[in-house]
């Protein structure tokens, strides 16, 4: 932006004068304002598409339970909810966050799925886990709980352990209606039974099937072979991971984070962490950045290894599986010689990494650097140029560059549209913009395309981690900041005050500074992103986990009409989902 370029804040003000108030709570560098309800769409949709270089992505949308704040900074205190809306400007390269104050008896504000169809899910996941209407929602009703749940999870004052609540009974009553609560009906869902000529078939695709990669349930509508509607069942996997991350210390949540993508591990630990160190003015040494990057990457690979192997055999070819699952132990055995742990390590800490790396981690590293390209080139020749796998992925499941920012895809499935967008080029963390590589794309947007990214990603990966070899910094791997839990030990004997930091954070936690951040990386599957608040306590008031499976399933529909099942098994396996992921 040049210096006569006017802010987004200017271009709000000139546009909506008086309506939006900056927010006092952010720490991060995203501008964030408050807005009445009223306002909520029409500034919305001047931000998507009336601005110059608007915000086309709504990157989250979610709510705050604001009854027990500590100290509120809303201009309107009075609202008992807030709803928030994330948006992103790729000409820009920047964020916004616009805060709407929702309370009274009837909770609820306008829905804006007519301007992005993916607010769809989203809507239905705060009115789920907090009871807020959307006005004007095509079908607001559960989404991650049981259609006969009682209450909104996510309110505080709902409880948040077994201890708290009766314990549980399934008498053969409760169990019938829980059965007749899962029938899928028709009509509650605006498809047809049939015409006046055929039925449609609707057929249960899972919740128990190995093309669905866990637990999830399709609802499919057919015309003989042919996919008429798919309506994606989620919530199987639902284990209240947001929940769980207000009742922790900001140190024991990190593990809770690897289970999210738990195919990722310590990539998970990454955003997180990075929130938590902005809001408590932590800075990460040298050689942690490094570190974080390299161990990082090496799950990046891992888990393309899985998606690589499990796509195969999604579409006949089950050898690749055996392949590739033994170079991701190759994978572990390194992951485990510096981290202690394999596939949920848990490693990264607030302020830098667990413990230094070990004697002899370089030529580990070294060896896993020279064994893996030629098997890389192996499985793309044996895969990528067969006949049967071209002929089951090339053409299907395409979406345009458009469509996939209308429905928040990112990661490897946007620059398969041939859009050139990785968040550690655009926006380096940890000390990306120190590292060369490229960020592959494709065009054609379908299953092959997808593949075609990820493959080239490996090998840029292990380009990232070869550097991360030639270059690692020396220096401390812990910050020395008072916050960062545990503190360096050759400061924990230096005086008392030291000594009783380390006592107090190791047994209560570190007490964050008041305020909101958000941080966000790109993983393995697209952009996760930690929002968090502090309410100057030892655990988070709010924590909000943005996951890239999530966007991408609600996309499902779209991607499957008009194909056949096996086709859908293809598009499934080329997303690169995972349910832990979906549902948090």
């Amino acid at each position: 932006m040049t210096a006569t370029e006017p802010t987004i804040r200017g271009e709000l003000d000139a546009r909506f004068p008086g309506v939006l108030h900056p927010d006092r709570e952010a720490r991060d560098s995203v501008p964030t304002f408050w807005m009445a309800r009223a306002s909520a769409a029409p500034v919305l949709r001047f931000l998507k598409s009336e601005v110059a270089r608007p915000y086309p992505l709504l990157y989250d949308l979610f709510v705050i339970d604001e009854r027990m704040r500590v100290e509120r900074t809303a201009p309107d205190a009075s609202g008992d909810y807030t709803v928030v809306y994330h948006l992103l400007s790729f000409d820009r390269n920047e964020d916004i966050r616009l805060k709407v104050p929702v309370s009274g008896d009837t909770l609820s504000t306008d829905s804006i799925c007519h301007l992005w169809p993916m607010a769809n899910w989203y809507e239905r996941e705060a009115w789920d886990m907090f009871g807020i209407t959307f006005q004007g929602h095509p079908n607001l009703r559960r989404l991650l709980m049981p259609n006969t749940w009682v209450g909104h999870p996510l309110r505080k004052d709902h409880p948040a352990r077994a201890t708290e609540i009766e314990p549980f009974q399934l008498p053969d009553e409760k169990q019938q209606r829980e059965q007749d609560a899962m029938e899928f009906r028709p009509e509650e869902w605006g498809l047809e039974r049939g015409t006046d000529e055929f039925d449609y078939l609707f057929l249960n695709l899972g919740p128990h099937h190995p093309g669905t990669h866990g637990l999830l349930r399709i609802i499919l509508q057919l015309d003989g072979e042919q996919i008429v509607n798919a309506i994606p069942d989620i919530g199987y996997h639902h284990r209240g991971a947001e929940k769980m991350g207000e009742r922790q210390t900001w140190h024991t949540f990190i593990p809770y984070t690897d289970r999210i993508d738990y195919l990722s591990g310590v990539m998970n630990n990454l955003p997180y962490l990075m929130a938590v160190e902005t809001l408590a003015g932590v800075t990460v040494p040298a050689r942690a950045q490094t570190i974080r990057i390299m161990m990082s990457e090496f799950f990046r690979i891992s888990s393309h290894l899985v998606w690589f192997g499990t796509f195969a055999q999604d579409l006949g070819a089950l050898s690749p599986t055996f392949f590739m699952f033994n170079d991701r132990e190759r994978i572990f055995d390194v992951v485990e010689a510096v981290c202690g742990g394999r596939m949920h390590p848990s490693w990264f800490r607030i302020g830098g990494v667990a413990h230094d790396l070990p004697n002899g981690w370089e030529g580990l590293v070294k060896g896993f650097i020279s064994y893996f390209p030629p098997r890389l080139r192996e499985y793309e020749t044996a895969l990528m140029k067969n006949i049967i796998f071209k002929k089951r992925t090339i053409g299907i499941g395409g979406y345009s560059r458009q469509d996939a920012i209308e429905w928040g895809v990112t990661g490897p499935g946007l620059r398969a549209c041939g859009f050139e967008w990785d968040l550690r080029k655009q926006r380096p963390y940890s000390g990306f913009e120190n590292f060369e590589f490229d960020v592959p794309t494709a065009t054609a947007g379908d299953c092959y395309a997808r593949a075609q990214v990820r493959i080239e990603e490996m090998r840029q990966s292990l380009r990232i981690i070869e550097q991360c070899l030639q270059r690692m910094p020396d220096g401390h791997v812990k910050s020395d900041h008072p916050l960062a839990t545990p503190p360096r030990k050759d400061q924990t004997m230096h005086d008392i005050e030291t000594l009783i930091t380390h006592f107090l954070n190791v047994s209560w936690g570190p007490v964050i500074p008041r305020g909101e951040a958000f941080s966000g990386i790109e993983g393995s599957k697209g952009a996760y992103g930690y929002f968090l608040i502090s309410d100057g306590n030892t655990m988070s008031y709010r924590t909000r986990i943005r996951t890239p499976s999530f966007p991408h399933l609600q996309m499902l529909p779209q991607l499957s009409r008009g194909v056949t099942v096996s086709d859908l098994l293809a598009i499934l396996g080329s997303m690169d989902y995972v349910l832990a992921d979906v549902d948090r």
